[in-house]
């Protein structure tokens, strides 16, 4: 996907989310965008960080690991270093926790709300390396965008 694909996936995000100030409505509808408009993505959604670990928010897929522990898998790892994650096989990182035999690669955006780390953004794909630094980027700046209207 193209950045301009993410620019003008963000407006539609945007337009969503302007105004509405219930947070989990958002991140559903977030999800559901996502989830309609990236190929080759078998589950978007959300972790949200309480009581010392990530649990389980608005996604669309297959049902998914409820709780996390903060430093343990790909979205636990992202969380607690504050970096995004982008893995071309999932099975070649070290800890990771399978939710779903399906996916292959995974990429985990770690967001903030009103300046606060809030939780991560996590994709999965059955696609070995599905996701590029073009989509890294976009992703990126689409929380970037979404972070100021949560």
């Amino acid at each position: 996907m193209e950045l301009k694909h993410y620019k003008r996936l963000t407006q539609q995000a945007i337009g969503l989310i302007e105004g509405e100030t219930d947070f989990i409505a958002n991140l559903a509808n977030i999800s559901a965008l996502l989830n309609m408009e990236l190929d080759n993505i078998n589950w978007v959604g959300f972790y949200l960080f309480k009581e010392d670990e990530l649990v389980l928010g608005p996604f669309q897929g297959k049902p998914a690991c409820i709780r996390i522990k903060i430093g343990k898998g790909v979205c636990g790892t992202a969380f607690a270093t504050e970096t995004v994650q982008r893995i071309n096989d999932v099975h070649q990182f070290e800890g990771h926790i399978a939710c779903d035999a399906e996916s292959n690669s995974e990429i985990v955006i770690p967001f903030y709300k009103n300046g606060k780390l809030a939780g991560v953004l996590d994709i999965d794909s059955p696609k070995i390396a599905r996701f590029s630094e073009i989509d890294e980027k976009g992703l990126i700046d689409f929380m970037k965008e979404a972070e100021k209207r949560l």
